[in-house]
């Protein structure tokens, strides 16, 4: 014998035992009904007296004198139809919140309406509901608890509905009441809402955790309609799923990266509640933190659920990525043995979508942002931040023997180029790869390493690139170029501040080339500015490859000269010669592209210097 066999048998003698107590002991009993296998030895008499459908039977079977009546599937079972039986004897007991979904479904059930007697069940469980359970948010929660094993007819006789309605109605009251009693006076008289007062009218967020899904459902779904503050809904179901969400030991720690084995049976009632409140999100950006939503993520991509519900997740998540850790990026793959650690497809249509918002955010915005003088555009500030997140990124995915290298380059293409004003971080990462996959061809290495612009690499990057062996010899050849232009314009810049003003357009290629855009500027103006810095860049280092051609000869015809004399004269027609070059002359303008018609006046203590440094 079972667990539940052993249940029912304990259920039925000790219903014998409660019937025996209250029903008639002189009057021999005339009907037996058999209910959810528990018998009761009743009379026909109060019974039919209350109950239409008792009565309908009776009389249908009055010929044969029935005796005995199966009732299948009542509601509530056998411990409800005791208590409508003594409704029907006339004995006295209390209605509860706790058993007034049943009566109702009962009363129903077994036709206890008005029609058969005055004050009938179904009018006093009717009248109960009404009047206390509908005025109270947790009683109304309590009686949805026990709704759930009552469908549909609890459905059907409208009892989820209006609790569902009530308890939408009375969290939509308290918070309005609790934002009136945060409103305060400011010193200058004027009215406003103290936001650092705490908020008394979410306490039924903690009541609404007991809940059935598809009721919780539909209580957040009404609250909503009712204008319940996104944040609170928010809460409400960061704490719904905690409770919910079983595996939240695995499914919720980021840096877990070890593959789950879920256990069949609490599989699909986990994948319904991760899809339920994805469903259940508000619009509001910032009603949940990010880091909820990257572990509503992780649990969709474990339990295999729709995939509505995880593009649905990675669009939230890519419209605030600026916000995000990288933590919350390493997302575990659970697929094969074989495949990489980490989820970088879902990572990568998370980029996706971030460039996608953050493009249609600059489209919607009016062209002021890109006119005006503010110090700061949003879109940037969240482009620079994202840029930095997705170089430590591909940092801690670089090590993985797995990864494949278009896997690798797709996650670092995905940004724009303005995104990054620093290329260090994207360095250090493909510097780690290139470590890691030592095998990788030579045309591969070149193809990746030209995702660097080693001209935004500092002082201390562009050192460890020039003595780098992984890098192709392409690469460190431009390193080596940009570091000599870079210490050229160094130097022009110290001579400027000891001689004389600086130059505009010496200081302009030496911003350029130290990769320290302004990240003041916007978008557009910081490209045309580079296309046309691009061009005077050029045109200067044109002008100083010639003036050092025309040093380096005058260079050879001085030693030439010191071998022959060695007088004081030869050292003043030196200083003539070299002041005619005018190596370290500049444009007169930023935007003019010719050379200064007058040349600094050199210093004689400068050239002695300059000659000790060729020699």
């Amino acid at each position: 014998m079972d667990r539940n066999e052993k249940q029912q048998l304990s259920l039925a003698k000790s219903s014998r035992h409660r019937c025996s107590e209250w029903i008639f002991r002189d009057v021999p009993s005339d009907i037996t009904l058999e209910v959810s296998g528990v018998t009761f030895s009743l009379h026909k008499f109060p019974l039919v007296s209350r109950s239409g459908r008792i009565r309908k039977l009776v009389a249908e079977h009055r010929d044969s004198d029935i005796s005995k009546v199966e009732l299948l599937n009542l509601p509530g079972g056998a411990e409800t139809f005791e208590l409508a039986a003594k409704f029907c004897y006339g004995i006295n007991f209390e209605i509860t919140s706790s058993n007034v979904a049943q009566l109702c479904c009962v009363s129903d059930y077994l036709e206890m309406t008005e029609e058969y007697s005055k004050d009938n069940l179904g009018s006093r469980a009717e009248e109960y509901l009404e009047s206390i359970v509908c005025k109270n948010l947790e009683v109304c929660v309590e009686v949805l608890q026990q709704c759930e094993n009552l469908l549909p007819l609890a459905d059907e006789l409208k009892i989820v509905c209006r609790c569902i309605d009530a308890i939408a109605s009375k969290a939509c009251a308290e918070q309005i009441a609790s934002s009136f009693s945060r409103l305060e006076y400011s010193s200058s008289g004027r009215l406003h809402m103290n936001r650092q007062a705490k908020c008394e009218g979410d306490w039924w967020i903690e009541d609404l955790s007991v809940l059935r899904t598809d009721l919780y459902q539909r209580v957040i779904t009404a609250m909503k309609c009712r204008g319940v503050r996104p944040e609170s809904i928010g809460v409400s179901l960061v704490n719904y799923a905690q409770k919910e969400l079983t595996k939240k030991s695995s499914l919720w720690n980021p840096s877990s990266q070890t593959k789950v084995d879920l256990v069949s049976g609490s599989n699909g009632h986990e994948k319904l509640v991760v899809e339920t409140i994805v469903g259940l999100l508000p619009v509001e950006k910032l009603a949940v933190p990010i880091t909820f939503l990257f572990g509503l993520l992780r649990s969709a991509v474990m339990l295999d659920c729709t995939i509505a519900c995880r593009l649905d997740l990675e669009r939230r998540i890519g419209s605030q990525l600026d916000i995000a850790t990288l933590d919350d990026l390493l997302i575990p793959s659970f697929r094969h043995a074989g495949d990489t650690l980490f989820d970088v497809d879902t990572v990568h249509r998370i980029l996706v979508n971030f460039s996608q918002q953050d493009d249609s955010e600059d489209d919607m915005e009016d062209a002021s942002v890109f006119e005006s003088d503010s110090p700061h555009s949003p879109s940037q500030t969240a482009l620079f931040k994202v840029a930095k997140l997705v170089d430590n990124y591909l940092a801690e995915i670089a090590p993985d023997a797995n990864l494949k290298l278009a896997k690798f380059m797709v996650i670092a293409d995905s940004l724009p180029a303005h995104a990054r004003t620093i290329h260090d971080g994207l360095y250090r990462a493909i510097d780690i790869y290139l470590k890691a996959h030592q095998g990788l061809p030579e045309t591969d290495r070149k193809k990746l390493c030209k995702l660097i612009d080693f001209q935004k690499l500092s002082q201390e990057a562009g050192a460890h690139a020039a003595q780098n062996e992984r890098l192709p010899l392409q690469s460190i050849v431009q390193v080596l170029y940009f570091e000599q232009i870079r210490l050229r314009n160094s130097l022009c810049s110290s001579y400027g501040d000891e001689e004389g003003p600086k130059p505009a357009t010496i200081h302009q290629s030496w911003r350029i080339s130290s990769g320290a855009l302004s990240a003041a500027m916007s978008p557009r103006d910081n490209y045309a500015s580079l296309r046309r810095e691009n061009r005077e860049l050029k045109l200067e280092l044109a002008r100083l490859r010639m003036r050092l051609n025309d040093l380096e000869r005058e260079h050879v015809c001085m030693k030439r000269d010191m071998e022959k004399s060695s007088s004081r004269k030869f050292m003043t027609s030196f200083s003539k010669k070299i002041g005619k070059l005018s190596f370290f002359g500049h444009s007169s303008s930023r935007g003019s592209s010719s050379p200064s018609k007058h040349s600094y006046r050199t210093d004689p203590k400068v050239i002695e210097r300059t000659c000790a440094s060729t020699d």
